[in-house]
C-alpha cells in the first residue's frame, strides 16, 4: 500500500449511518430499507454494485490499480451481515428501535457500518492489485443467507481466491481484535438424538433404561 493510504474515517458519519440502521432494523431477507441505504453509500463512493442475490443482498466491487470488471485480477471478499432478530428492544437512548418486535440485538448495524468504512478506505486507496468485493448479506439469523447467496450464484459472478468477516466483540479493549486458527466461536444449530429404551422389571431397574427421568 502507499505511504499516502488515509488511515482516518469520518467517524461521526458512520455512527450516524449505524443509528439509522438500528432505528430502522430489518429482518432477514426482508432489509429492503438497509439495501437503499447500503446502495446510496456505494453510490456516494462511485463503487458499483449488484443486488437482487437472496433478495436483498448486494455486493459491490472497488477495483485496484489498472483494473476492471473485464480484468479484475486475484479478488478477496468482505463481508457483513445485515438483518436483525424478532426481539423486543429495552434500550432507552435515543437511536433505539423504532420498530417493535425487531431489534439489531447482535450488531449487524455496526457490522454494515464497518465494512461501508472499509469501502470508505479502499475506494480512496486504490493502489492494490486486484480486485475487493463488499458482501452484504442477508438471512444470517436462522436463514442461511449467505448458503442462498452462493447458489444464486455469488462465486460465479464474483470469484474470491478467500472471504474475511468479523463479529463484534464488546468484551475486547477498544482498539484490540481477538482471532485464532479453527474454529472460534459456538453456532447454535439443531439436532436430534434417538435413545433406543429396554424394558425390565422394577425390582430390576437398573437393567432398564427408563425414559421418564
Amino acid at each position: 500500500m502507499s505511504s499516502k493510504y488515509r488511515t482516518t474515517l469520518n467517524v461521526k458519519r458512520l455512527t450516524e449511518f449505524r443509528h439509522d440502521l438500528h432505528m430502522h432494523p430489518e429482518l432477514k431477507f426482508m432489509e429492503h430499507r438497509t439495501s437503499d441505504k447500503i446502495a446510496a453509500f456505494l453510490t456516494e463512493l462511485d463503487i458499483p454494485y449488484k443486488r437482487g442475490l437472496a433478495s436483498t443482498g448486494i455486493v459491490g466491487s472497488i477495483y485496484g490499480k489498472n483494473r476492471s470488471a473485464n480484468d479484475p485480477g486475484p479478488a478477496l471478499g468482505i463481508r457483513a451481515d445485515i438483518d436483525a432478530l424478532p426481539l423486543e428492544e429495552a434500550n432507552k437512548f435515543t437511536h433505539a428501535s423504532k420498530h417493535k418486535g425487531c431489534m439489531h440485538g447482535c450488531g449487524h448495524d455496526g457490522h454494515t457500518a464497518m465494512l461501508l468504512g472499509a469501502a470508505e478506505l479502499l475506494s480512496a486507496n486504490r493502489d492494490f492489485d486486484g480486485t475487493i468485493h463488499l458482501i452484504f448479506q442477508p438471512g444470517e439469523e436462522g436463514g442461511a443467507g449467505a448458503r442462498v447467496m452462493m447458489n444464486e450464484g455469488l462465486f460465479k459472478l464474483f470469484p474470491c481466491q478467500a472471504v474475511f468477516a468479523l463479529h463484534n466483540w464488546p468484551h475486547l479493549p477498544q482498539g484490540q481484535m481477538g482471532t485464532k486458527i479453527g474454529p472460534i466461536m459456538a453456532s447454535g444449530v439443531t439436532f436430534e438424538i434417538t435413545v433406543f429404551g429396554k424394558g425390565g422389571h422394577a425390582a430390576l431397574p437398573q437393567s432398564t433404561i427408563n425414559f421418564s427421568c
